[in-house]
């Protein structure tokens, strides 16, 4: 196996290093809990503005589908 610590910026290439530091692994956690809330609310906002918008959508300006 070889060592990419090379790549690593210095901080996460010392965080690798030792043995009990989990540093960057709970950092990677941590933004990746931020990413799924932002987009869990971005859809939920989404899905409750359509929803309003049907419910308060005037019914002659409503296009029926028909089925042929």
């Amino acid at each position: 196996m070889f060592d990419l610590n090379f790549i690593a910026c210095s901080t996460c290439r010392v965080n690798f290093s030792g043995s009990d530091s989990d540093a960057a692994g709970y950092s990677i956690f941590a933004l990746l809990v931020v990413i799924l809330a932002v987009l869990g609310a971005v859809g939920f906002f989404m899905i409750r503005m359509a929803r309003r918008e049907n419910d308060n959508l005037d019914p002659e300006l409503r296009d029926d589908y028909v089925s042929h």
